[in-house]
């Protein structure tokens, strides 16, 4: 009996020092029943653990606690980073419109928080190196605050870090042999490092995008791994296992949608009178941005005589040049019902393909608007005998932001909560609205465009767009929570922030630095007003820099970078090819 243990025991010996495998054959090939086969393996196993055990007790206590701080240090680490994901602006309400309206309508209001990064960095660059170096060398301000300025952006306005005309073209100094700062310099190379900065995060945005929503999209958004493997077995909250069960349902219907569409074969003439159709829709349309832009363009002809002819600082004259922007929002407001009536009579069969066509009519008029606006400041005011025709275009822009906010909260009460009103007592049949995605995207964008525009013109304007885009947010939340029903059609809409970034890109960013290309180029600045007061133009002060750094061996390479990329014409036409 003691020889037959001795050798038991040396064979258990021998298994534990094998390999995972190699032990497993080993004990496969041994020739005795499956019930000694287990308990050599159960001893195997045994004597591993004792092993290990004997192995751990030769640690030091310095050891232990490393290994035990790591650990603790190691779930804070996981605990902090899911608390901080859980503070992230607006998740919890994105979260719970996910569920509620699907994909579709979260994607306007992650596009609505992504433009809000943008101006919050707008606006903290801007404040850092162009208005507080300001305030050191601001004169105090004469004129009196009446309220209406908040309005018209003129007045009290006027004299205020506000607008372009107020900041000065000297090189500030505390003292006089300290440190001086060069206002020219900073206001265009703020300005401009900006926009490269946007280019870039824009750019890099719609690459990502692009590849995760088109070129690899089953990698993100399977159909079996969000069956499967999606849920979250650390959720104990009974709100938030409701929420999340919510968010995958409209996930998968969504996805199953776009697996299971039918396609709708229609005779010859069906298909005829729908080419009928919407050919008329987008002749209606067209026509409708024609008409608009050239009742703009009046109105910027009044809008002007209105204030040569007025005293400049005469606020009841200034007041009665609200009439151009309350127009122009009025146009953009009421045109896209109509685009959005168009659309439902053309009865797309995929909702996203009405969405999309909805989308390009209302970039064709707002872009259009824009285009006879920029043509307007550009040629007519900067060519006018306004003292300071920069501050001028800013306040127009001014308003222009202020009364398109307005009457964006307005189009939610009257575009939605009359709409649910009608809907659910006067009119059963219609039922609760939509949220309408094209029109609040394309509202979006047009605001975003102007404040790009009025960022050389007014350099805290993103910060006025900052406050509003906040306010529209929770003004657009509370609308749609309480007003609107999620969609009929249940369609993924993973594509369209896709689509978003490329309308922002072009033709609205694309556009914009167009226009602050000519600008600082080809216009000639004001004589009394701005930093670049007395230059030909506003590129000139860097190319009187360049020539006092020609004086420095040190500088010579910042010379090179000017002389053949900053001034080179086959410079800018490459980079032009590489990002079109």
């Amino acid at each position: 009996i003691f020889h037959v243990f001795c050798a038991e025991e040396k064979l258990v010996e021998n298994l534990a020092s094998m390999s995972t495998r190699e032990r497993i054959k080993a004990i496969q090939k041994m020739p005795e029943t499956m019930k000694k086969k287990r308990e050599i393996r159960n001893n195997v196993l045994r004597e591993i653990t004792e092993k290990s055990e004997r192995r751990g007790t030769q640690f030091d206590c310095c050891t232990k606690c490393l290994r035990r701080t790591e650990v603790s240090f190691r779930r804070f680490r996981n605990s902090l980073s899911e608390h901080f994901h859980q503070l992230w602006l607006w998740h919890k309400t994105l979260k719970i419109i996910g569920g509620e309206f699907g994909t579709s309508v979260l994607s306007y209001f992650i596009f609505l928080k992504w433009l809000l990064s943008f101006n919050i960095f707008s606006f903290l660059i801007n404040f850092s190196f162009i208005t507080v170096p300001q305030f050191i060398a601001a004169e105090p301000n004469n004129l009196s605050f009446t309220g209406l300025e908040l309005l018209t952006g003129a007045g009290y306005f006027q004299k205020t870090v506000l607008y372009y005309g107020f900041y000065t073209n000297a090189t500030i100094s505390k003292t006089e042999n300290g440190a001086s700062y060069n206002m020219q310099l900073a206001y265009i190379f703020t300005v401009g490092m900006y926009f490269v900065i946007c280019l870039l995060i824009l750019l890099i945005s719609m690459a990502k995008s692009f590849c995760r929503n088109f070129i690899n999209p089953q990698i993100y958004s399977g159909n079996a791994s969000k069956l499967l493997c999606t849920w979250d077995f650390n959720i104990t909250n009974e709100k938030a296992v409701k929420l999340k069960q919510k968010n995958l349902s409209t996930q998968i219907k969504e996805s199953l949608t776009d697996v299971n569409k039918e396609v709708l074969n229609y005779s010859v003439t069906e298909t005829l009178v729908h080419i009928l159709i919407h050919l008329g829709a987008w002749a209606a349309s067209l026509g409708t941005a024609v008409a608009a832009c050239a009742s703009v363009y009046f109105l910027t002809i009044n809008n002007l005589e209105l204030f040569m002819e007025g005293h400049k600082n005469d606020l009841e004259s200034q007041a009665a040049m609200l009439v151009l922007p309350i127009v122009a929002s009025l146009l953009n407001v009421l045109i896209p019902f109509f685009y959005s009536w168009l659309g439902q009579l053309e009865k797309f069969q995929n909702p996203r393909n009405r969405t999309y066509v909805t989308i390009a009519r209302n970039i064709i008029l707002k872009i259009s608007i824009i285009g006879i606006l920029c043509y307007y400041w550009l040629d007519i005011v900067a060519a006018s005998k306004s003292q300071c025709w920069e501050t001028l275009v800013g306040q127009d822009i001014y308003r222009l932001i202020l009364v398109d906010f307005i009457f964006c909260l307005l189009g939610s009460f009257f575009g939605e909560f009359l709409r649910r009103i009608i809907g659910t007592t006067v009119f059963v049949s219609l039922g609760m609205p939509e949220f309408d995605i094209a029109r609040n995207v394309l509202d979006l964008i047009y605001a975003q465009t102007l404040t790009w525009i009025g960022i050389l013109f007014s350099p805290l304007l993103p910060g006025i767009q900052m406050i509003s885009f906040f306010i529209v947010f929770y003004v657009k939340k509370v609308s749609l929570m309480k007003n609107c029903q999620p969609p009929r059609q249940v369609w993924r809409a993973a594509q369209m922030t896709t689509f978003f970034m490329l309308l922002l890109f072009f033709p609205s960013l694309t556009g914009v630095l167009a226009v602050i290309a000519v600008t600082v180029w080809r216009l000639k600045p004001s004589e009394e007003c701005g930093p670049f007061r007395g230059l030909s133009s506003m590129f000139a002060a860097v190319s009187e820099w360049i020539k006092i750094l020609e004086n420095y061996t040190g500088s010579k390479w910042v010379v090179w970078i000017y002389n053949n990329l900053i001034t080179s014409e086959l410079f800018f036409f490459i980079l032009s090819i590489i990002f079109l």
